[in-house]
């Protein structure tokens, strides 16, 4: 059997003000020749499908129309997806009748039953082979929320109320399953150990709690398909726990990134290989500095000028990073009168004075308000007002109180 792995396509993301639609529709071309190339059996999204848990209707119509297009192309075609911590666990879930027609599972949240049973039938789903024998069973994991995980039945543990789901649906999949069928996870997760993207991945907990261990996933499993870290890496160097990473460069944090879908090759119960399909950068995203303003304006200089036979819109996105002496007033007028003529798209500039440093922003002192996340905001007001650090009980009823507030944002 195989099956493809992807994750964090972040629909309706936006590069400091500037849409990323056409980048997501060049993936999505890509994807479906990739899927008739190698003809997987099944194709496993890991949570983060949009941007945020209100995304635009063109990001809507680009994910319904991806899923149209893919089931037409192969009919027998398993698609599992699963919400991640910037969706709205109810607006994947709400098509999901009419989706499973094209034989697209949609998963947003867990159910309980009576008792703290969980309600694991509805998050097994077979994955069949091109002659339509069941040859594996996929553990479907969508971001567990405390509000989901814990309450009266369940306890107030939020770690061990994941615990919990995941012993849960590990023994009703194993209940489930016959001689050489294999069992798939999907889940969108922070695994302890794995190395985040601070510009772009949205903490989950504050104080690393959120870092889960990877001995949740029974060694039974197989493969487990993992979204939330947009870096594509193993958990403890397991072969089997991996991160896809994101298809697009989410910040010019991960310029460097090899971003991919991943190839998983079953046997039987087995796992064979796991194969990177690269995905082709759309548009390129370029950083001129951090260096001193007249390197900066010499290197802008050079970039090329506009090629006549290109699509506008594959012209690169611009961060330009500049170490200034004393205050520019037309920094952004020297810098625009450079780029004149420039085959580019500026989309940032940041600025830093000599002698200023930010361990936050890699030691370089370049810090933007869209870079913090609300614990480091807090983190520094509450340092600022009181001059010591935040104690460890005051972030953790922060976070509490910053989920519920997550939490009231998704409701329909």
């Amino acid at each position: 059997m195989r099956l493809f792995h992807t994750s964090d396509w972040h629909l309706g993301q936006s590069l400091h003000g500037q849409e990323r639609d056409f980048e997501h529709a060049c993936f999505f071309d890509w994807l479906l020749g990739q899927l008739q190339l190698r003809q997987p059996d099944a194709l496993l999204i890991a949570g983060d499908l949009f941007d945020t848990v209100n995304p635009p209707v063109k990001a809507q119509e680009r994910l319904y129309d991806f899923i149209v297009r893919a089931h037409e192309q192969l009919p027998k075609l398993d698609i599992v997806m699963i919400a991640g911590n910037h969706d709205s666990g109810s607006r994947i879930e709400l098509p999901a009748a009419l989706m499973r027609r094209l034989r697209t599972h949609a998963l947003g949240r867990v159910h309980w039953l009576d008792e703290g049973e969980l309600d694991a039938e509805r998050l097994l789903i077979p994955l069949t082979n091109a002659r339509g024998k069941v040859c594996a069973w996929c553990l479907a994991l969508p971001f567990l929320r405390p509000a989901e995980v814990t309450g009266p039945q369940l306890g107030d543990d939020y770690l061990k109320g994941i615990a919990k789901v995941h012993e849960q649906l590990t023994a009703a999949a194993q209940g489930k399953r016959k001689k050489d069928q294999a069992l798939v996870a999907i889940s969108h997760a922070h695994m302890a150990g794995g190395s985040v993207s601070e510009d772009s991945e949205r903490s989950l907990v504050i104080g690393n709690a959120e870092a889960l261990p990877a001995r949740l996933f029974d060694p039974c499993i197989a493969y487990v398909a993992l979204g939330h870290l947009h870096k594509p890496q193993q958990v403890n160097r397991e072969s089997r726990i991996r991160y896809s990473g994101s298809p697009l460069p989410l910040s010019f944090a991960e310029i460097n990134y090899p971003h991919q879908v991943l190839e998983i090759e079953l046997e039987g119960a087995e796992l064979v290989s796991v194969e990177p399909r690269l995905v082709p950068r759309a548009v390129a995203l370029l950083r001129v500095g951090p260096a001193p303003l007249a390197e900066v304006l010499t290197q802008l200089a050079e970039l090329p000028a506009p090629d006549l036979l290109q699509d506008p819109n594959r012209q690169p996105w611009l961060e330009v990073r500049v170490r200034l002496d004393e205050p520019q007033p037309d920094l952004r007028q020297q810098i625009d009168t450079a780029l004149s003529g420039k085959a580019v798209r500026l989309v940032r500039i940041g600025a830093e004075y000599a002698g200023t440093t930010d361990a936050s922003d890699d030691g370089q002192g370049f810090v933007e308000l869209s870079q913090l996340t609300p614990q480091d905001l807090f983190s520094r007001a509450w340092a600022q007002a009181y001059g010591n650090e935040v104690d460890e009980q005051t972030l953790a009823d922060f976070a509490q109180l910053l989920q519920d507030v997550q939490l009231e944002e998704q409701q329909p």
